[in-house]
């Protein structure tokens, strides 16, 4: 079966398709093999596709993969298996935000705060020394647009990735509650 997973997981309106892609290949490389969760929810979207009811879906695709040694309890713990996947997946985007953080805004304000002190020495000192003042300020002034700029886009990087995780976290948490429910 092709494992498009965006066509399953990337439903919901105003995903990051960054995020959705990233998240999609780190399912992707994590596939169990056989039947699992992503086989039974892909079997589940083409059922539904083909307009049968959700509950109707669920139960026959778990009657099919049965008869290929799937379990009630093998689909929740492989569901499981992915929700680790994609938590793990997290924590490694947390990890590469924060030296983000750290190289593209703590250093520059950093930079900026050391060019503060620069300018309060060039200030107290004789009037020759006046132009390396100016050039100072004009470093710090383009440097606060630059810390503000690569800010901004890290938390919008932050935004878009936490609403696609959260999504198809909701979405399997849903088939979760439905598995356990229908099944």
């Amino acid at each position: 079966m092709q494992k498009d997973l965006s066509n399953i997981f990337g439903t919901t309106h105003g995903l990051d398709e960054k995020s959705l892609h990233f998240l999609i290949k780190a399912l992707e490389r994590s596939n169990l093999p056989g039947f699992d969760y992503i086989e039974f929810k892909q079997s589940v979207a083409n059922l539904i596709g083909m307009n049968i009811e959700e509950v109707t879906a669920y139960k026959s695709v778990l009657a099919t993969a049965m008869s290929m040694g799937l379990t009630k309890e093998k689909l929740l713990k492989s569901a499981h298996h992915y929700q680790q996947i994609l938590e793990e997946e997290r924590t490694k985007f947390d990890a590469a935000l924060q030296k983000q953080m750290q190289q593209k805004v703590q250093l520059k304000l950093q930079e900026v705060e050391q060019l503060k002190k620069q300018v309060a020495e060039y200030a107290a000192k004789i009037e020759e020394l006046e132009q390396r003042i100016a050039k100072a300020n004009q470093t710090i002034s383009n440097a606060d647009e630059e810390v503000q700029e690569a800010k901004s886009k890290i938390e919008e990087a932050q935004t878009s990735f936490d609403f696609t995780h959260q999504s198809i976290m909701n979405q399997i948490a849903q088939d979760i509650e439905n598995i356990s429910a229908y099944l």
